[in-house]
């Protein structure tokens, strides 16, 4: 996936969907690849079809990061459902991202 300064969706089954989160990273660095491929597997399992996903590249467009004061990178926001929340790091521990945003996990079917 490229990370740009353009925002990168993955569109949810319906309209905006019911997670539209906001991932912030600095260019194709090997942190900001795995957060992007870790954050995809993690809402294609646990949020399918109630999504969007927005990828920002910060060395292209650093202005952005005021507007949810982004300090450290990769950071994931999610901007809806309500509260905002904020992740920080590559995404790589999945039970603390649905910790970290509120998402019950889907049960593993034997």
């Amino acid at each position: 996936m490229n990370a740009s300064a353009s925002p990168t969706t993955q569109p949810a089954a319906g309209a905006a969907g019911k997670f539209q989160l906001r991932l912030y990273v600095a260019g194709q660095t090997p942190n900001s690849l795995v957060a992007i491929a870790n954050l995809q597997r993690i809402c294609e399992t646990h949020l399918a079809g109630q999504y969007r996903i927005e990828v920002i590249d910060l060395t292209k467009t650093p202005e952005l990061a005021v507007r949810d004061q982004i300090f450290a990178l990769p950071t994931l926001v999610r901007r809806l459902a309500e509260p905002i929340k904020k992740i920080i790091g590559d995404l790589s521990n999945e039970e603390r991202v649905l910790v970290g945003l509120d998402i019950t996990p889907v049960e593993d079917n034997p």
